[in-house]
């Protein structure tokens, strides 16, 4: 393990890596279950399809982030994207409507979409294009990203994270709520049976925050994990006393088997490109052009953003190995193709076990060992509540806003794009989109306060790249 990941060398155990890797996948282990499900409406277009792409991503996801692990040595697991899926299920509707063929063949002809994107970024990563993308955004938007990620993950444990469903509508969400139904009778009743499901979710994810924030302070390693794993238990004790439910249920039906038969049948290497020809080459050109913005900032972001709060990025910036980590993604893009699932990115969710003490490809490889045993474990994962995973975002997030002190407040320049991508990030819940509006910012000041010479090139054509992205794809 020291001469394959250099343990010593970066400070850490195999204990602790160990720790933040299951930390990492706890965060993220939702993906295995909400990819199938929004890539084929919740079941709603066959449950062999869904057992497909449900291995598929625990499939992609092991090999891509094995990549990480043995490329790049860098503690960041990776899924199919959040965001990037909900693009391609829409992607793959208009394809059925276009060919006139079913949801299947057309899903198997968008599948050729993400084989293209991930070639493209192999060839984009092996000639150091995206090196050069990376070193074209700006020193103080660079620094911000993290604080802008550490945002989004607070909206998205206060958030989307623990929606709640009634017999009234739903989500709810608590934040906006709770909160307004302890102020409003109204909406208190609009909630329906929903509300007790609300109150366990707020005081689940506060005592887990709670609990990771005391551990912390007493420098307990695993403090994440250790406050997830209370979290859970609240949740599952609360749900039986108050809600009168069985958190375990699901287990007693589950199959553990993982359907091996139904991803074969429908999603392993079933790529249509007599389907993918029929799309059109503009609207081929035009959504391959879209899918690779998105999935280049949200993983430059990432990437950049989670380094940085672990102290591997350099006085510039500059993440050691990056090369390796952008072809590590580029790869697991390609294998998701092929396995049949939507663009395999790098996730934002990786910053939990980075602040669990991760900082070697030994945490990676936890975290893809864990998604691989989810072929055969999935029910186990599944019963794991959002509002413990919340617990854990909520505080990485907060730490990650520590990195706004290293940027310098007097300068317009820097703080104008920042604040800006603050914003954006968690409004829009990208990444990519907030590094975008950032990049544009940061542009147009340059140009109008007579500072345009200090624009690179490849920074005005990336600006470029996102009004056309913005106002002409979208």
């Amino acid at each position: 393990m020291e001469k394959l990941f250099k343990l010593k060398e970066n400070k850490t155990t195999v204990k602790i890596e160990i720790i933040a890797g299951l930390t990492t996948f706890m965060t993220m282990a939702y993906i295995i279950a909400l990819n199938p499900n929004l890539l084929t409406g919740f079941g709603a277009e066959g449950q062999d399809l869904w057992n497909g792409v449900f291995l598929a991503t625990c499939i992609a996801s092991f090999i891509g982030t094995c990549c990480m692990a043995f490329l790049a040595n860098k503690p960041f697991a990776m899924a199919p994207g959040m965001g990037l899926n909900s693009f391609f299920a829409v992607v793959v509707a208009n394809i059925a409507a276009i060919t006139g063929t079913s949801y299947a063949k057309s899903f198997q002809a968008g599948l050729v979409l993400i084989l293209v994107e991930g070639v493209v970024f192999i060839l984009l990563s092996i000639f150091n294009v995206r090196e050069k993308i990376v070193e074209a955004i700006p020193l103080g938007v660079r620094l911000g990203i993290g604080p802008a990620i550490g945002l989004m993950l607070m909206n998205i444990g206060f958030g989307s994270n623990a929606g709640i469903y009634s017999e009234t509508g739903g989500p709810f969400y608590a934040m906006r709520d709770f909160f307004g139904a302890l102020t409003s009778g109204s909406a208190k009743t609009a909630m329906g049976s929903g509300f007790q499901a609300m109150v366990l979710a707020v005081v689940t994810m506060f005592v887990g925050l709670f609990v990771i924030v005391a551990l912390a302070h007493k420098k307990v390693k695993g403090a994440v994990l250790i406050g997830m794993i209370v979290a859970s238990i609240i949740h599952w004790a609360g749900s039986a006393i108050f809600l009168g439910t069985n958190p375990f249920a699901s287990l007693a039906t589950a199959s553990f088997l993982p359907p091996f038969a139904d991803m074969a049948k429908t999603t392993l290497f079933k790529l249509d490109f007599s389907g993918f020809a029929q799309i059109g080459w503009f609207t081929v050109i035009t959504l391959v052009i879209t899918f690779c913005i998105i999935d280049m900032f949200d993983t430059i972001g990432t990437l950049v953003g989670t380094a940085s709060r672990a102290g591997m990025t350099d006085k510039d910036g500059n993440m050691p190995k990056l090369k390796e980590a952008l072809l590590a993604d580029a790869i697991g893009t390609v294998s998701g193709a092929f396995m049949g699932t939507s663009t395999v990115t790098t996730f934002v969710e990786s910053a939990s076990g980075v602040e669990a003490g991760g900082r070697t490809g030994l945490t990676a490889l936890t975290a893809a060992v864990m998604f691989l045993a989810c072929t055969f474990l999935a029910p186990i994962a599944a019963i794991i509540p959002a509002a413990a995973t919340s617990s854990a975002l909520i505080f990485v997030g907060i730490l990650m806003l520590q990195g706004l002190q290293n940027i310098d407040f007097n300068d317009i320049d820097q703080i104008v794009p920042v604040f800006i991508m603050l914003i954006a990030m968690p409004v829009s819940g990208s990444i990519g989109h907030g590094i975008g509006l950032a990049m544009i910012c940061y542009t147009v000041i340059k140009v109008f306060s007579g500072k345009a010479r200090e624009v690179s090139a490849l920074t005005y054509i990336i600006s470029l790249l996102f009004i056309i992205k913005f106002f002409a794809v979208v």
